[in-house]
């Protein structure tokens, strides 16, 4: 159990808390909350309070300094795996997990979707939390018996030193593609962002980088070996897209099949086989696995309705769209459907390029609220439609409405993709969280038939 916490709600009796100062907040004004829960000792760089107080001319360097000394067995017994990447993280860091799970290899996974330990232990506020935190779930996974973690690593993370003092036996760079530029403002921070990874692999450590993207050469740092369609240590040839799966070969090899969709998930696949192929795993192992690895919530999740199919993903950026996009191209359907938003507070060039990419996909596409954060939808919607000049779409603001709307308009062997939100359980309204799934909105409409006559 990590006794030292740097988020006051977290506190329990007897926990230090250590009082951070991060971008948009100062640990130090919650330093009173955290000993009303219990905190027993105070670590900060000012102040004078009625517990216990260490005060050190850097929280965040002490920190650092703490977790390595005590919990250093952690890093040192454990096999991280750090995959980061705009798009492809969740998938290739899930597929590893279960697919070293079903070979005997004990994996946890920690990233967008929640921590996972042989199935969900809960979910998580980012996919890199606090490093306390981190820690924690490394310790309970260690203590429980787990020797392998897949660990999805985000650009804003890195930034903000959440996955500091941790050091990777593997570092996978997906791709790089336009997102949290409102964060980053460049692609060349952005890109630099994520090479803050490579630089925390253990000295034996390998880098595993996806050569195809423009951007591989800034990952290229140290012991590393590519993969890829147009080359790379690990080439894939020989591939083969269908409506419901997939099949391709790697160097020519033995030939590799799974029950996933699109050329994007034979890049995660391939990481995954990467990653096996590394630990040790043999090819038949791994073509025996394959068989069985099924996409992460949210991530192509399909649900059949009669002859029509429903489509839930996370994809959130033009590029993830335009993946799927072409991964459908496999489906028969005789029309197509959207429905999608945008997210409040986030990089606004963005919501004009999705959108016409949605209206020029789709016969018919339903704009509705995604993550509105602290930003007006009226706003949201004026830039979705900035210089649009087609009608094929119908603003509503209510997500499940839209998503009901959509189904209405379901016949015969119709697709609806519902597109943003993928496994997430809620909607954030500046400070409120409005429970919502779109799983569960398709189920929930289905089983009550209101997609009939609406």
């Amino acid at each position: 159990m990590i006794n030292i916490k740097s988020d006051s709600r977290k506190i329990q009796k007897g926990d230090t808390f250590i009082a951070l100062r991060g971008i948009a907040s100062d640990g130090h004004d919650y330093i009173e909350k955290a000993i009303s829960n219990g905190a027993s000792k105070i670590i900060a760089e000012e102040g004078s309070y009625s517990v216990e107080t260490e005060i050190v001319p850097d929280t965040r360097a002490y920190l650092n300094k703490y977790l390595e000394e005590h919990y250093h067995y952690l890093i040192d017994e454990m096999t991280l795996i750090g995959v980061t990447g705009t798009n492809g993280k969740t998938t290739s860091c899930y597929l590893t997990y279960q697919a070293l799970n079903k070979l005997g290899y004990k994996c946890a996974y920690i990233g967008t979707i929640g921590f996972y330990l042989d199935g969900k232990v809960k979910d998580l506020p980012n996919t890199n939390c606090d490093i306390c935190d981190t820690y924690e779930m490394l310790d309970e996974a260690y203590q429980k018996g787990y020797r392998y973690v897949a660990l999805e690593i985000s650009s804003q993370g890195l930034s903000y030193g959440r996955a500091e003092t941790l050091l990777f036996d593997y570092a996978v760079f997906t791709n790089l593609t336009r997102d949290h530029l409102d964060y980053h403002k460049t692609m060349e921070n952005y890109a630099l962002a994520k090479q803050k990874l490579f630089h925390q692999l253990k000295p034996n450590g390998i880098g595993i980088i996806n050569t195809d993207d423009a951007y591989a050469s800034y990952y290229q740092i140290g012991h590393y070996v590519t993969y890829g369609f147009n080359g790379g240590d690990y080439t894939i040839t020989d591939y083969h897209l269908n409506a419901d799966s997939l099949t391709f070969k790697i160097n020519s090899g033995d030939t590799l099949e799974a029950n996933l969709i699109g050329k994007y998930n034979i890049y995660n696949l391939t990481v995954a086989y990467i990653l096996l192929d590394k630990i040790g795993i043999t090819s038949n192992q791994i073509k025996e696995v394959f068989k069985s690895l099924v996409p992460p919530n949210g991530r192509t999740d399909i649900i059949k309705d009669g002859t029509n199919t429903i489509i839930i993903d996370y994809a959130h950026t033009p590029d993830a769209m335009e993946n799927l996009f072409s991964a459908i191209k496999d489906i028969r359907y005789h029309h197509l459907y959207i429905v999608f938003g945008c997210t409040g507070d986030r990089d606004r060039e963005k919501r004009p390029m999705m959108t016409k990419l949605a209206l020029d996909m789709a016969d018919y596409t339903f704009i509705t609220s995604d993550d509105l954060h602290n930003e007006d939808f009226s706003q949201i919607i004026d830039d979705m439609l900035k210089e649009n000049t087609k009608t094929n779409y119908k603003v509503i603001e209510d997500r499940y409405e839209a998503i009901l709307k959509a189904m209405s308009l379901l016949k015969e062997h119709d697709l609806l993709l519902i597109l943003g939100k993928g496994h997430e359980e809620y909607i954030i309204v500046k400070d409120k969280k409005i429970p919502h799934n779109d799983h569960k909105a398709v189920l929930e409409i289905i089983k009550e038939h209101k997609h009939i006559n609406v």
